[in-house]
């Protein structure tokens, strides 16, 4: 095994740290834990994870390792919590962990902002053809200013929709509105005027995407929104609109999007998240039109060690017999 387990901790719940998280965090783990580090940062997959979880009394776990109920049926029974180093908690398969009796934790509200200033920069980035121009500049391919050269889409007074209206998408509007977009959402229920902000609400996802000229994709991963964004619904979507991802790869169909930004159906795409990451579809590399980030929405020292703590949050109040606050299973 390539872990390697602290000395001296006697007494202390055990805990198995799957990936290498920042300093601050791992240094309060070695202080309140008898925590099993994993030095080489290598992605556990199922079989490794079970046979290391031996003996100890919970995992921190990151969106990387994958707990199907098929894995969380092989835990050793020792094993009474799994807190996740993320929001989503789409990688474990919380009913099966309900019906072991798993507790499971994630950490909400701290990336709630780096990911919302994200989806900006993508925002933007797609809209003014960054990575074409970026490219331009450093190979030498800029010659002259053209009044007609590396035209891209106008951002400020367009229409944002905004799939997903939860805490993330909310900060993005917040953020749109500086830029005056007339805002416009779907969520599983309408928020209060207080939260909405003179949002505009459309209960079915289908109209949305109709006055959609800049779609930001800010749900959660489920079996409703696998492949929602498929050729049918671009097709529903203004001509010359621009899609943003920072939610889940999954939520995109992505030979659909590949296609209509290869026709010109959309203008471009700003990407964070896809499906089998970081296995992308090849397709993306090729397109100027669109912007590829690696999955870096939360990607701030700050608000990492948020979510560290925030973990760590939820393991204290666990083993102190308290019930964590943010609970999913």
């Amino acid at each position: 095994m390539a872990s390697t387990h602290p000395q001296n901790s006697a007494g202390k719940p055990r805990i198995l740290v799957t990936r290498k998280l920042p300093a601050a965090v791992e240094a309060r783990l070695k202080r309140d834990y008898d925590a099993t580090f994993n030095p080489t940062d290598s992605v556990f997959d199922g079989d490794r994870l079970v046979a290391e979880s031996a003996g100890h009394d919970g995992i921190l776990v990151c969106s990387t390792e994958k707990l199907p109920a098929a894995i969380i049926e092989k835990l050793p029974p020792e094993v009474k919590i799994v807190a996740t180093f993320s929001v989503g908690h789409d990688h474990i398969d919380i009913a099966a962990s309900k019906a072991r009796g798993l507790a499971v934790t994630n950490t909400p509200d701290v990336l709630t902002d780096a990911t919302a200033d994200t989806t900006l920069l993508l925002l933007l980035a797609a809209a003014r053809r960054a990575y074409e121009g970026e490219r331009m500049v450093r190979e030498d391919r800029w010659g002259r200013w053209e009044p007609t050269g590396m035209l891209g889409v106008h951002v400020t007074g367009k229409r944002l929709a905004i799939l997903g209206m939860g805490r993330i998408g909310r900060a993005v509007a917040q953020r749109a509105r500086g830029f005056e977009m007339e805002i416009h959402y779907n969520n599983r229920s309408r928020l209060s005027p207080e939260l909405e902000q003179g949002a505009i609400f459309h209960e079915d996802p289908e109209e949305l995407l109709t006055v959609a000229d800049f779609l930001s994709i800010n749900c959660p991963a489920t079996k409703e929104t696998h492949h929602f964004l498929n050729a049918d619904r671009i097709a529903r979507m203004p001509d010359g609109a621009v899609v943003v991802n920072t939610a889940r790869g999954s939520i995109v169909h992505d030979e659909s999007l590949i296609a209509a930004l290869t026709s010109g159906k959309l203008a471009a795409a700003g990407l964070d998240v896809f499906e089998n990451e970081p296995a992308i579809h090849p397709g993306y590399r090729d397109l100027p039109n669109c912007f590829l980030l690696p999955h870096i929405g939360s990607a701030t020292k700050e608000t990492r060690d948020a979510m560290g703590f925030r973990a760590l949050d939820n393991l204290d109040a666990f083993f102190a017999g308290k019930s964590p606050k943010d609970r999913v299973a």
